[in-house]
């Protein structure tokens, strides 16, 4: 699909029927291709007189080929998050193309960052003529929609934390091995995202310092340069943040498999000492088991009384003396 934004005084409105139309209009700026069509990549080719990259393209993890100049136009592409909302978060690629004082972006999925920069794209004044500074908002939109993703992940993080150190410590509703699953998977979930996140902003990062070093013959003003610089400083300072959320889903991840430990140990602890407590019933079992022909009490009526008497306290001396050193 192609739709075509173009400038007024209050901001950026779309053209309608932009597939039917037979030259780019005068106040176009901003060209959206989403899951563009051959037909409409070709169009797009012949007005601006660019090689609009395929899905396999973008895809590309060289630097080379995801920041380079080509036939007078700059393309830059980035690593999105989407979905970050649902269970499983993805990511796909972005291109933004500048040319001139257009800007195209290509792009297979519809992240949320251009959804609420379209929601404020009407009422952005005049400074929305030039196809800079809509890529400046749509990547401080990347940022600010990265930055929530970030604060969402932290507090899901703590809320984990809290919930299994002070079930693990009050011990009044003990974690069962289900819970533990439900446990690794929240945050398996939470470091896939966190580590998602992270990426996308190296990329961004890696586009903002691009355009700051004066990349191809497009020229930025000093406006655009302060904001990119900006942006730059933010993406910087979540990407730490990121890392930060990364070490602390690590630490989280490796508590809770010492608490899975702990808790197999003490499984195994209440069998090694259910056997030592047996081992000596079974010892006075076993001994009269033996097929002698003179054992004298086996034939007094007190004697199996007695000797269950005896396997019983013989059973409960190890109990005591384990419970008496703390083993229990």
């Amino acid at each position: 699909m192609l739709t075509i934004h173009a400038a007024a005084e209050s901001g950026l409105h779309p053209i309608p029927d932009a597939e039917s139309l037979s030259s780019l209009p005068d106040n176009a700026v901003w060209l959206d291709l989403y899951h563009p069509s051959p037909e409409e990549e070709a169009q797009v080719e012949a007005w601006l007189g660019i090689d609009v990259p395929s899905r396999e393209e973008m895809r590309e993890i060289e630097i080379s080929s995801r920041l380079y100049e080509e036939d007078g136009a700059l393309f830059m592409t980035v690593l999105a998050l989407y979905n970050a909302d649902q269970k499983y978060a993805g990511t796909t690629d972005v291109t933004f193309i500048l040319k001139d004082r257009y800007l195209i972006t290509v792009r297979h999925a519809d992240p949320r960052p251009f959804s609420l920069f379209l929601q404020r794209a009407p009422k952005l004044g005049p400074a929305c003529r030039n196809g800079e500074f809509v890529l400046l908002g749509l990547i401080e939109a990347f940022i600010d929609r990265i930055a929530d993703v970030l604060e969402h992940a932290g507090l899901d993080t703590e809320q984990i934390a809290v919930e299994t150190f002070e079930r693990s410590e009050t011990r009044k509703k003990p974690m069962t091995t289900e819970d533990f699953k439900v446990v690794v998977g929240r945050i398996g979930l939470a470091g896939d995202l966190t580590s998602k996140a992270r990426e996308s902003l190296v990329t961004i990062s890696r586009v903002l310092v691009y355009l700051t070093s004066g990349a191809g013959e497009i020229r930025l003003s000093k406006d655009v340069k302060t904001h990119i610089k900006t942006a730059l400083r933010d993406a910087n300072q979540l990407s730490d943040h990121a890392s930060y959320l990364a070490n602390k889903t690590v630490f989280l991840l490796d508590a809770t498999m010492g608490l899975i430990n702990i808790e197999q140990t003490n499984i195994i602890k209440i069998f090694s000492v259910a056997a030592a407590a047996m081992m000596p019933p079974t010892l006075i079992a076993s001994i009269y088991g033996m097929n002698f022909s003179f054992m004298p009490e086996l034939h007094e009526k007190w004697g199996y009384p007695a000797v269950l008497v005896l396997m019983v306290l013989s059973a409960l001396a190890p109990f005591l003396y384990f419970k008496r050193k703390g083993w229990l």
